[in-house]
């Protein structure tokens, strides 16, 4: 249960910092990884699919607060080590797959700001990608005796055929121009066009000399020439995660969220026919965004017809080789061996620094028990945090017996928002719920 290795300061605290938080730690999961093995083991074929040139698409579906967050954040990481590229987001109002009033685009934006590859496992390694692109533009230059630019745009040339690959790679041939002659300015501008920053074609032209932008309508192209492109760069493809999905489903308009929907099933043909190499998709949501006939993915008939799960998984059976992957509940004995390794990375990795006997372990999960039931393994995120409260008063408080510490512990179930702010009434929404109504997209 526990590892020999030490845990440096700087992980120890981000992963208790992002607990105590309740949110999820943006490094450190290999730490506190427990159970899923089947699932891990079924995304890691995905990834070496995506690797060798394919492509691929994942629903993960778990209750809030079953560590859908988590799940993908440690194949994310998986997939950096793999030599991937990877993206990632929450969807929220402001950011969905299709829109009309910027949210795509703002989408997009966040996916690239949050660019990360193993190198720069944290975000904006964008201009990181480009260079390494022209540097290898530039060695292959001169291993055959031609000019960096000849070089580069017959790499290029590849994107040409794709939707909006002309303009991409004149923007990438421009950030070379301002490589070669210290301009950063034009460097600054091809960076800004790639990251969709740019809100006029006009200011485009005048940057970069090209006609078109990244806006809502061709957000999800541009996903899939980014994808040929750090594959010429030299990596081996690009995962996209997102999370959050059940904003979609809290969508009260109807004609947005089967917009919406219209762009999963766009992505999801694509991934399951191979059209899209090197590019693999990882998205998280609850049951209710998939299984709702009236407002789910279901409610969308071609996607209810793609995405329904093999009849004969059932009585414990699985299939994990479909689109939808169920996380499956932590046992008692999972939540045992994420406590300890909590406890392990709380001292540095060091047992003999162990603020709790194993007996306090079982102390813990029985008090968990008898306040929640068994929703503290189903959705553990709040036992976890209250866990991590314990270690921190028993680390700053040496005079205090852990057992007199546990039974005054407050354990709350784990709410679903799902349901709380849109209805389809509009009576809880806001203004950006209604954004795509008909009658208050009329304009005097």
């Amino acid at each position: 249960m526990t590892d020999k290795l030490k845990i440096r300061p700087r992980v120890r605290d981000t992963i208790f910092q992002s607990l105590r938080a309740g949110v999820v730690p943006r490094s450190g999961q290999k730490h506190i990884q427990v159970g899923r093995g089947p699932e891990v083991k079924a995304l890691l074929n995905d990834v070496e699919r995506i690797a060798d040139g394919g492509s691929g698409i994942r629903f993960i579906i778990g209750e809030f607060g079953s560590g859908k967050t988590f799940f993908l954040n440690l194949i994310r990481s998986i997939a950096l080590e793999k030599k991937l590229v990877t993206v990632h987001a929450d969807l929220n109002p402001d950011r969905r797959l299709h829109a009309t009033n910027g949210q795509a685009r703002s989408l997009y934006r966040e996916l690239m700001r949050n660019l990360s590859t193993r190198s720069k496992p944290d975000g904006e390694a964008l201009p990181s990608v480009i260079e390494r692109f022209v540097t290898s533009a530039l060695q292959e230059s001169r291993a055959d005796g031609l000019s960096p630019e000849i070089v580069i745009r017959k790499r290029l040339q590849v994107l040409s055929e794709m939707v909006g690959g002309y303009d991409f790679a004149e923007v990438i041939s421009a950030y070379w121009r301002g490589y070669d002659t210290g301009d950063e300015e034009l460097k600054s501008s091809a960076i800004r066009w790639l990251r969709g920053e740019f809100s006029t074609k006009t200011d485009a032209r005048i940057a970069l000399g090209v006609r078109t932008i990244i806006d809502d309508s061709n957000v999800y192209d541009h996903i899939k020439l980014f994808a040929r492109f750090v594959k010429l760069s030299g990596y081996s493809g690009l995962m996209v995660c997102l999370d959050e999905l059940v904003n979609l489903y809290k969508l009260a308009n109807t004609r947005a969220r089967n917009s919406n929907y219209e762009q999963i099933l766009r992505i999801l043909n694509d991934s399951l026919q191979g059209t899209a190499n090197g590019l693999g998709f990882l998205l998280g949501g609850t049951p209710e965004f998939l299984m709702d006939t009236r407002k789910g993915l279901y409610s969308y008939q071609a996607l209810q017809s793609r995405l329904t799960e093999n009849t004969f998984a059932r009585e414990g059976l699985v299939d994990l080789t479909g689109p939808v992957i169920r996380l499956s509940n932590l046992s008692p004995e999972d939540i045992y061996v994420l406590l300890g390794k909590l406890r392990h990375v709380y001292a540095f990795g060091d047992p003999s620094g162990y603020l709790l006997p194993d007996d306090g372990l079982k102390a813990f999960m029985e008090h968990c028990s008898k306040k929640i039931g068994d929703a503290y393994f189903r959705t553990p995120r709040n036992t976890v945090t209250a866990f991590v409260d314990l270690m921190a008063v028993l680390e700053q408080n040496e005079q205090v017996a852990w057992n007199d510490l546990i039974s005054g512990i407050s354990v709350k179930t784990e709410s679903n928002p799902d349901f709380s702010p849109l209805s389809d009434n509009g009576e809880s929404g806001s203004l950006d719920d209604m954004e795509d109504d008909e009658l208050t997209s009329f304009k005097l």
